[in-house]
């Protein structure tokens, strides 16, 4: 059994963060914090300093956090976790200068860790490259990349035989897929562009190009808002009409930023990321970004037939019916359908 401690920085890989001040002014004001390194937790209270070492005449300082207005004494309470920006406009000398700082917020709890036990194992095509999952009406929608080689599929889970099947243009490497309102929505990779199927026909609809988002990675939703990832700690929040990012989540545990998150579900209120090359999911909390549980898969590798192809596990999909998850791999040769436990 790994330790907490060891598992977050083995198995996903901890990015910790280092944010200070910005450059100073010319005035020489900057923005300081009660924090080293303005790294803050929930819970914390936040002051802040103006830094005067030219003693010019301050007449009036206004600080805004993510552009609402705060005192110079704030509680971090509700906030997303991450990076944001805190601003001062500074009033001396008949001018106003506005000046900037970054800080870091971490939740204050490190990640719970979870095992999972076998519940059953069924057939997987051992030549997918399996890049999203994802359940509706008990039957399984997968998603598998490459360049020559993406697809989207309708899967009977129980006997792996393919009910229905389309092959991409080999310009496009197919990444994660969702489906929402009887439309199937599939990510590519770096080619910045999501295509919308219809769900019973497979009929091609209509695609959408990316905001801020640089890749495809992960997708799933939540009934009304789409999430994306893009291989980064950024989860974007998308329209499910208009497909623009609205909004961004940045997923931190107590210690730091974990990167790399790949295909993304939906379970129980949560988002379960799977975390690249890995072979381990991280439980996110939607609201704020905090990853509040670990799951450790990667024994699953070694029960799969070992072949040259064989690459890490990705692909995690939940069924509402049997309320369990079930988890593979790229080129694996089975489907793991899994009970979540706590260590």
């Amino acid at each position: 059994m790994h330790s907490i401690k060891a598992f977050i920085i083995t198995t996903l890989s901890l990015v910790l963060i280092s944010c200070g001040n910005t450059q100073p002014q010319k005035s020489g004001l900057t923005i300081s914090t009660n924090f080293e390194k303005n790294i803050v937790s929930i819970g914390d209270d936040v002051e802040l300093t103006l830094n005067n070492p030219k003693d010019l005449v301050i007449s009036g300082v206004d600080y805004k956090f993510n552009g609402e207005p705060v005192e110079g004494r704030f509680k971090i309470d509700d906030e997303k976790l991450g990076v944001h920006i805190i601003t001062a406009k500074v009033q001396y000398d008949n001018t106003f200068e506005d000046i900037t700082t970054k800080i870091t917020i971490l939740n204050n709890k490190q990640p719970k860790v979870y095992g999972y036990k076998i519940i059953n194992e069924y057939p997987h095509d051992i030549t997918s490259y399996t890049q999203g999952l994802e359940f509706h009406d008990g039957v399984l929608y997968e998603s598998t990349g490459q360049y020559g080689e993406s697809k989207l599929r309708k899967v009977d889970y129980k006997t792996g035989e393919i009910l229905n099947n389309i092959n991409l243009a080999n310009q496009y490497f197919a990444e994660g897929l969702t489906i929402l309102n009887d439309n199937i929505y599939q990510l590519t990779w770096q080619e910045n562009i999501g295509f919308i199927y219809d769900l019973n026909s497979f009929e091609k609809k209509s695609s959408f190009k990316y905001g801020k988002s640089k890749e495809g990675w992960g997708i799933c939703n939540d009934g009304k808002t789409i999430y994306k990832s893009d291989g980064t700690e950024q989860i974007w929040l998308l329209n499910p009409e208009t497909l623009v990012e609205e909004d961004k989540l940045q997923a931190y545990t107590n210690k730091g930023k974990i990167v790399e998150l790949n295909e993304l579900e939906w379970v129980n209120g949560k988002i379960y990321a799977n975390r690249y090359q890995k072979n381990g999911v991280a439980i996110i909390n939607p609201k704020n970004g905090a990853i509040e549980g670990v799951i450790d898969f990667s024994p699953l590798r070694k029960l799969v037939t070992q072949h040259n192809g064989l690459d890490v596990l990705n692909g995690i999909a939940y069924n509402p019916e049997t309320n369990t998850l079930f988890v593979t791999g790229k080129r694996w040769d089975k489907l793991f359908e899994v009970e979540i436990l706590e260590k």
